[in-house]
């Protein structure tokens, strides 16, 4: 699930990125589709009929049902920072799970570790003599 809420901005960026792909080639709708993922995220699946074409009279449909609502800028901006807060506390906590469990390495202990092994006075001086 992606967002809901843009900028005009944005929604004016998204409507022009709608026109391109539905006149451009296979390629290039799948560019166009992975850059309103990555960069707006923006999902169409979120909004479309599925088997029908999403494009820019969709956008337009889904704004005026207020399905997609445009908010103001500094809204917005606070709205991805939290998202991003989010999804790093989230990232954080699955990380320390699956250490907990065994599943990953903690590599930021190994390489602590490492530079603790290679930096001690012991291995200098049998590296050096």
């Amino acid at each position: 699930m992606g967002r809901n809420k843009f900028s005009q901005k944005e929604i004016e960026k998204i409507g022009k990125l709608l026109k391109l792909k539905n006149a451009g080639t296979r390629f290039q709708q799948k560019m166009i589709r992975h850059t309103l993922r990555v960069d707006y995220e923006f999902n169409i699946s979120d909004f479309n009929v599925q088997g029908k074409a999403f494009g820019y009279d969709e956008l337009q449909e889904c704004i005026r049902k207020q399905r997609i609502l445009i908010l103001d800028d500094a809204t917005i901006e606070a709205m991805k920072a939290k998202r991003a807060r989010d999804k790093a506390r989230d990232e954080a906590a699955r990380q320390a799970e699956a250490i907990a469990s065994g599943e990953a390495v903690d590599w930021k202990e190994v390489q602590k570790e490492w530079d603790a092994y290679y930096n001690s006075p012991e291995e200098k001086k049998s590296v050096s003599g």
